[in-house]
Formats: structure tokens, C-alpha cells, sequence
């Protein structure tokens, strides 16, 4: 999994006049983790004792280790055939996986349909070449290799069987990278299984499974030049989630090359310094966010029509752009 430098600053305010939680859900708790998705992640609720929350907190946390596990690229464990399995074994071999592997590829198949490629899960080969520059921080990637990476993807070479729950790359040089959708998808997922009136931040991802007891809850969208918050937006039940070149990124001869890459370009995308979805799934906000964050005002905005989801885009020059029904200021 790939790392995050910073989160969406959550804060803990009354916002009146907004829908109440359970009555005996009284008191607030929190947990934090650091083995999940290779980034903090914070769960807040509230409880009517610390027992009920640690129980929850407990189910919370196995339940996104065992996601952690099974959509991880880079490290393999006992017993597991997770995402490097399919990666290690291209061209080789199908492999045999959990149905929530099978699941979270057929959906992204289907997002990558929706926006003409705009994030695309088997660009693994290309984005392999810019992780390792990353993480170097001394060179760019020739285009000549990245050319010649972009060759050994697209869904062609991407084969899913959901009878057999197998999924095969039949391009040996073809790898698959979910990072646009990993933390996201998972978050939803898991945290549907929580009672209302908790929170989650895994990273730039932020879900509520419903408001506390005094009300929303109300998430600062971080400033991608510096501390603190640009604005809030008020969050009852649904997800939140920012895509920002100041999160994963390294700087060359005063370059700045963040974590997106644009696959018309095979360069990272430099049109938006950060781009906020929020909607009811938080999959589809992680990915809408990514996607946004390439993708034109005009092309992004035909997108959120698509899906039923808003989004504020701050451009390089720091100026400001909101969809239509965007969450009004808390």
C-alpha cells in the first residue's frame, strides 16, 4: 500500500439543528491505529461504555486488517493470496482469491468504463516505474519506459472468474494497482458494519456511519499549502474524501511530482493541487476523487452527474471551484 503525509482535519463541533444519534449513546471514545493502509487511522464514536466501543473498535480494526492484507502489492502473508499473488503470478497462472478481491476489481472494471479510463487499477506497470522514482527522489521516469510499460496494461489482460473466484493477468509484465479505490472501498465496507454515531479517518478518507449525539459532524478540508483548513463542510452519515498533490509526492530541480499519474500523459497530474468528493459510498468517493483530480472541470462535473456525487476542486492558482449542491460551510 502506498503511504498518505497528511489527513482531512475531523473536527468534533456541534452543529445544531441536525439529526440526533441514540439517546444512550453518551459518551465519546476513540482508537488509533497504525497498521492499516500504511497511514493513521482514527475511529471516534460514541457509546453508552469504554467495553461497547472497544468492541466495535475491535471489529473495526480486524475487519480493515483483513482488507489491509488482501488489497497490499508489496508484501505477501501466510495463508493469503492478496493482490501481489495475482501481480507475482501474471502470465503464469490464475489465482485463487476472496471474494472481496473479486468484488472490489469488478467494480473498478466497471468505474474505469464510466470515466473513459480516468482511473485505471492495471496502470500497476506505469505507476511501479513512478513509485520507484518516488521513493529514490533523484530521477523522473524516461518516457521511452514508460511507453513501454503503458503496453502491458488495460482490462484485456485482466481476466476475472467469479465462478471459480480466480483472477489472472495473462500479461506477464502486467501488475495491478489499487490504490485509488483501496482505503476507500475498504472504509465503506467495514464501517457499515458499525453502529451510528462513529467516524472514521483512514488517511484522506472520512466516513460517518451517522451523527453524534449533538449532532454532524464537521470535517475540515485540509490546505494544500500549509496547516489548518481551507473551509468545513458539515457530514451526517457518508463519506468525504481528498485527492491532493501535497500527499504523496517528491520534488526534482523544483518540480513537484505527486502520486497521480494522468495516463494520457504518463506524468502526474498538475492541474488541481486538491480535489473533495463527498457522497454516500466511500469506494466511489476515494475513486471519484482520484479520478476529478485528472480529469478537466467540465469532464469532472459530467462525472459527479453520473454518479450522484459533489466536489470542490482547488486549482494550482488556489482558486476555488465547487459542483452544484457542494455541502454549504458548518
Amino acid at each position: 500500500m502506498k503511504k498518505i503525509g497528511s489527513l482531512l482535519l475531523v473536527c468534533l463541533m456541534l452543529f445544531s439543528g441536525c439529526a440526533k444519534a441514540p439517546e444512550n449513546s453518551a459518551n465519546r471514545y476513540s482508537a488509533t491505529y497504525w497498521d492499516l493502509f500504511d497511514t493513521i487511522t482514527e475511529l471516534s464514536g460514541f457509546a453508552s461504555s469504554q467495553q461497547e466501543f472497544d468492541a466495535a473498535a475491535e471489529q473495526f480494526h480486524q475487519q480493515m486488517l483483513r482488507y489491509h492484507q488482501l488489497f497490499d502489492i508489496y508484501n505477501s502473508y501466510e495463508g493469503i493470496h492478496n493482490l501481489k499473488t495475482v501481480n507475482d503470478q501474471a502470465g503464469i497462472a490464475p489465482v485463487a482469491v476472496e471474494v472481496e478481491i473479486i468484488e472490489l476489481l469488478t467494480l473498478c472494471q466497471e468505474f474505469a468504463e464510466g470515466s473513459q479510463g480516468a482511473v485505471d487499477v492495471t496502470m500497476g506497470a506505469v505507476l511501479r516505474l513512478w513509485h520507484d522514482a518516488r521513493t529514490d527522489g533523484s530521477y523522473v521516469p524516461e518516457m521511452a519506459d514508460l511507453e513501454t510499460a503503458l503496453e502491458h496494461t488495460g482490462f484485456d489482460k485482466l481476466v476475472i472468474d467469479r465462478e471459480n473466484s480466480t483472477v489472472f493477468l495473462t500479461d506477464p509484465n502486467a501488475s495491478l494497482d489499487v490504490g485509488a479505490i483501496a482505503k476507500g472501498y475498504a472504509t465503506g465496507k467495514v464501517c457499515q458494519q458499525l453502529p451510528a454515531g462513529y467516524l472514521a479517518s483512514v488517511g484522506g478518507n472520512i466516513y460517518a456511519t451517522g451523527p453524534k449525539p449533538s449532532g454532524d459532524w464537521v470535517v475540515g478540508i485540509q490546505n494544500p499549502d500549509g496547516d489548518g483548513y481551507v473551509r468545513t463542510v458539515s457530514l451526517n452519515k457518508g463519506a468525504v474524501v481528498t485527492s491532493g498533490d501535497y500527499q504523496r509526492y517528491y520534488t526534482l530541480d523544483g518540480v513537484r511530482y505527486c502520486h497521480i499519474i494522468d495516463k494520457n500523459t504518463l506524468y502526474p497530474a498538475n492541474r488541481w493541487k486538491s480535489v473533495t468528493v463527498y457522497c454516500e459510498d466511500s469506494g466511489l468517493a476515494d475513486w471519484l476523487s482520484t479520478a476529478l483530480f485528472v480529469l478537466s472541470l467540465e469532464d469532472g462535473q459530467a462525472l459527479l452527474d453520473r454518479y450522484g456525487a459533489e466536489a470542490m476542486w482547488i486549482a494550482q492558482d488556489g482558486t476555488y471551484s465547487y459542483s452544484p449542491n457542494f455541502e454549504p460551510e458548518a
